[in-house]
């Protein structure tokens, strides 16, 4: 018995509703214990974090995935949780202190950090219940955190065995240090900004009288960071530039330190760049880091002339100028800085070459430095700009556990897809640098990590500098204790110092290697773990690795990973090292990759643009279902979708279009079906429509197994639209018997499982509402078993009645025939099926096409258009319906328009300038009405074609 539907769809009175049903009876977790198992684990969004509309393409099309493979019968597991998010979490906590006048350095760590579990627990669950308004499908029953406690067992475990196999180690490397954070950040917390800056161009004084070839006593360098000279360590220059042949192996002496450098060969220096020589500071540039390696220096000896606050300090060697110390580096707060005051010096001493440019007028000037704008990086949160810094830091070996993951997609035991993303995965994977995992916060993982004192130096005071913070190498001056709990730790410590030594814990160098009676001071390592190396153990840490549990061995290796191409290295690729490493196997044996979601006109999105979408209004407007099916019909693989709010409401238009075919199927006594197979069915329609099912289901299970998320959602689409609702519906009315309400019912049935995974909730409320299903809800239901073949005969014959029905109003439209006129049709020379078809279905000709009589023979003469059904052609006489003349003349005249201003977009669009320099939107609006007049010349040729 159905229940009758309002007239109205409305997303919001049922998405709540549906979605609380569901989780409260456990139906995202059915019980299926001998069910084949299928996994997925969801990207941890940041606790901290708000759904933005990547998350909303992310998670849409993993639960399309989900309830695809749950609908197949499987143990659909979708493993759901948030990441503790380091840096952005504690921000969040320090503001909250920040606007009590308080902060966090009143507390003690671990007072600070019950702080944050307080907001973990108050604020924490923001997008969690956002995820639930998209219709997320998830395990809510075991929703995970990374600081859970078996998580962080997890983490600290891998962290103690990577250690004890040679695969983590402390070392000094530069590092993106965020002076506003005072931490180090990951490349993907780096934001790059074109910003105004100078090229500044100095003298460098040849030592000792030497000169260059072409007399000059100097090497000119140039650089957009003059600061920095203060901590240069060489001149790099090409080993193939005879410019600088000789003098390679000779030394420069600095203005302002007096530092006498070198002069090395290195590829690095570009003849071709400003005077083809670059002054190298290893302490603050990345590519100067390498340069200074390969020249023998070695990290502990480059020099660093920056404090925590990119502020500066004195180098190793004394030589930076007190007037120079505290200054920040460059220009704050109005207030000059470092950068300025070396400016300034180099031009009083005539170190300075000015930068020669011409005003508008074209009379030379003297600038300090040639205007440029300069690429520089930002810290996402800190907001100011990066510091390349020298500092000690975890890293893991990436290069070694790299290998693995290279074999497994080589192999094919990991698919990525698209495939076109292998190659950038092989470039990364094959050049990868060690991985800075320590991070500068109070808030996470805590790297578990005991210094001791040398044993030269138990019983003596050891500390260092200040004393609070460490001044040496720590793999020289102190002995270092790795383990996952402070006693085992003391264990290894006893090692070293006696069996019966005790031991005292500090959170700063400042006590360690006191002895107080027994007791020796030891230090914890303050840093906390870069959350990407927690979430890297995501497939397996939620399942209880490292214990054995029954989940674990059930559910991993998962099935599949859908993640966004931006983290393919800093999330992907690790799971891949680290589920190898644990486990000895692959975290999955598929890596689904999608594209950014742009803004309309194709640029990213960004809060500085103004250009963000929120999904939440996107859901209030046009409701989930539509969000979810833009988002799966636009994801093309290997391309960016554009936001278009009108194909959202298209979207939402649709569910309305199958909200009134199901009324419509209620008005006419049409309910849920009481099988899975197919109906029985004489009718030719209902044999059609049973083998568009069997045709619809087989391209959507192809389609889900290429993850052709595009494919799958247009071919329900055009199924849902095209061929029940325009066709079916319509074919049918009026002939209501018991086969027809038995076929309509299964159909429209088939329609609500097939579409579920896309439209979760009007899907489950319609099949609610068409019939008593107790304990069988759509979201548990079985995927589509037609049990039926496609029906030949059948097909060709509604097939053919629809291309006549179609040609017929389109030729009406052409020729501006109003759709209801009834008209005449004549077919010389009819095929067999033409003649069936007609024969049979005069009724539904006369009133779906509107073509009566059909004529089997010649028509008379006079003016007329031709049509064509099939192999069919058909001759509809226009005497009378229309005036011939005019219709020509109005065609004509909109063909040539349409022709002229095809031809002028033509024009513009083949020209370079117009398309490189014009704004985006300009070319592709023209490009839009280019295709559209395109069309246009077609359509109208095709109507005077029928004129004759």
């Amino acid at each position: 018995m159905t229940t009758e539907l309002p007239k109205t769809f409305d997303p919001a009175d049922i998405e709540a509703r549906w979605y609380r049903h569901w989780e409260e009876n456990g139906l995202f977790r059915p019980e299926r214990p001998d069910a084949e198992p299928y996994t997925i684990v969801n990207p941890p969004p940041n606790v901290t974090g708000s759904l933005h509309i990547g998350h909303a393409l992310d998670n849409t099309l993993q639960d399309v995935v989900i309830r695809y493979e749950r609908l197949r019968g499987k143990d659909a597991l979708w493993v759901v949780g948030t990441d503790h998010a380091g840096i952005a979490t504690q921000m969040v906590v320090e503001r909250q202190l920040e606007a009590k006048q308080d902060k966090r350095t009143n507390y003690s760590r671990e007072e600070f950090v019950d702080k944050v579990w307080e907001w973990k627990e108050e604020s924490g669950g923001t997008i969690t219940r956002q995820l639930r308004r998209l219709g997320c499908s998830m395990d809510w029953s075991r929703e995970q955190f990374t600081m859970d406690e078996h998580f962080s067992s997890a983490v600290l475990k891998t962290f103690v065995d990577l250690y004890n196999d040679g695969l983590i180690y402390r070392d000094k490397r530069l590092v993106n240090w965020d002076p506003k954070l005072k931490t180090a950040i990951s490349d993907l917390e780096v934001e790059t900004t074109d910003v105004k800056g100078g090229f500044w161009h100095f003298k460098y004084p040849l030592e000792d009288g030497v000169t260059l070839d072409d007399g000059r006593d100097y090497i000119e360098v140039a650089t957009t960071r003059p600061e920095t000279m203060l901590a240069d360590m060489a001149v790099a220059v090409h080993p193939d530039d005879e410019r600088y042949t000789s003098v390679i192996g000779k030394h420069v002496v600095l203005p302002i330190t007096g530092r006498r450098v070198p002069i090395v060969a290195d590829e690095h220096a570009d003849p071709e760049l400003g005077s083809g020589a670059v002054k190298i500071t290893p302490g603050h540039d990345f590519n100067d880091f390498d340069v200074g390696k390969r020249a023998g220096f070695q990290p502990a000896d480059m020099l660093n002339m920056l404090d925590t606050e990119a502020n500066v300090c004195q180098t190793a060697d004394g030589l930076v100028p007190e007037e120079f110390l505290g200054l920040h580096r460059f220009k704050r707060d109005g207030v000059d800085g470092a950068r300025e005051l070396v400016v300034q010096r180099l031009k009083e001493c005539g170190y300075l070459i000015p930068h020669i440019a011409k005003t508008k007028k074209g009379e030379e000037q003297e600038l300090e430095a040639e205007p440029r704008t300069i690429a520089t990086p930002f810290g996402d949160r800190g907001g100011v700009v990066i510091e390349p810094w020298l500092t000690d830091q975890w890293y893991v070996d990436a290069e070694k556990l790299a290998v693995k993951p290279i074999e497994a997609v080589k192999s094919g035991a990991i698919e990525i897809v698209p495939k076109s993303w292998e190659k950038t995965f092989f470039n990364w994977m094959e050049n990868i640098q060690p991985w800075c995992v320590s991070r500068q916060l109070w808030w996470g993982h805590r790297i578990p990590a005991w210094y001791g004192p040398s044993t030269d130096n138990v019983g003596l005071l050891y500390s260092f500098g200040d004393g609070t913070e460490q001044q040496g190498d720590l793999r020289k001056d102190y002995n270092v204790f790795v383990a996952a709990t402070e006693e085992e730790a003391f264990e290894q410590a006893r090692k070293v110092y006696g069996e019966e030594a005790e031991f005292a814990v500090f959170d700063t160098p400042l006590h360690a290697g006191t002895r107080s009676g027994q007791k020796i001071g030891l230090w914890r390592d303050s840093d906390v773990l870069d959350t990407w190396f927690s979430s890297a153990l995501w497939p397996f840490a939620t399942l209880g690795w490292p214990e054995k549990t029954d989940l674990l061995e059930k559910h991993y290796p998962n099935d599949l990973l859908i993640s966004g191409f931006d983290i393919l290295f800093f999330w992907d690729a690790r799971m891949m090292m680290m589920g190898q490493y644990n486990t000895g196997n692959n975290p999955w044996p598929r890596l689904y990759l999608h594209g950014l979601v742009r803004a309309a006109d194709g640029q990213k999105m960004s809060k500085s643009k103004g250009n963000v979408v929120d999904p939440l209004g996107l859901i209030d407007q046009y409701g989930a279902d539509a969000l979810r099916f833009f988002m799966a019909a636009m994801e093309s693989q290997g391309r960016d979708i554009k936001m278009d709010d009108k194909r959202i409401e298209g979207y939402r238009n649709f569910a309305t279009k199958l909200w009134n075919a199901t009324r419509f199927c209620q008005a006419n006594g049409i309910g849920a079906s009481t099988s899975i197979a197919a109906p029985k069915a004489s009718h030719a329609v209902n044999r059609w429509i049973i083998g568009e099912v069997v045709e619809t289901k087989q391209a959507l299970d192809a389609a889900l197994a290429d993850l052709r998320f595009d494919a799958a959602a247009n071919t329900i689409y055009h199924f849902v639209w095209d061929r029940f609702c325009d066709w079916y519906i319509e074919l049918v009315k009026g002939n209501f018997d018991e086969e027809t309400k038995a076929v309509a019912g299964w159909a429209l049935d088939q329609i609500l499982v097939m579409l579920h995974p896309f439209m979760p909730f009007i899907t489950e409320e319609l099949w609610s509402k068409q019939g008593d299903r107790a304990d069988y809800p759509l979201i548990t239901a079985q995927w589509p078993e037609p049990q039926a073949d496609v029906d030949a005969e059948a097909k060709a014959e509604i097939d053919w009645l629809i291309a006549l029905t179609s040609a017929t109003r389109t030729a009406k439209n052409e020729l501006g025939i109003a759709p209801g006129a009834k008209l005449q049709a004549y077919c010389a020379s009819p095929s067999p099926l033409a003649k069936s078809v007609v024969e049979a279905n005069a009724g539904a000709i006369e009133r779906l096409a509107r073509l009566t009589p059909v004529t089997f023979g010649e028509a008379p003469s006079g003016a007329a258009m031709q049509i064509a059904a099939g192999e069919d052609e058909f001759v509809i006489p226009l005497e009378g319906v229309i005036d011939i003349e005019a219709e020509k003349a109005r065609l004509e005249k909109a063909l040539a328009a349409s022709a002229k201003e095809a031809k002028s977009l033509e024009g513009r669009l083949s020209n370079a300038n117009f398309v490189e320099r014009a704004k985006p939107e300009a070319v592709e609006k023209a490009r839009a009405d280019h295709a559209h007049h395109v069309a246009e010349v077609t359509r109208l040729e095709a109507a005077l074609a029928r004129l004759g």
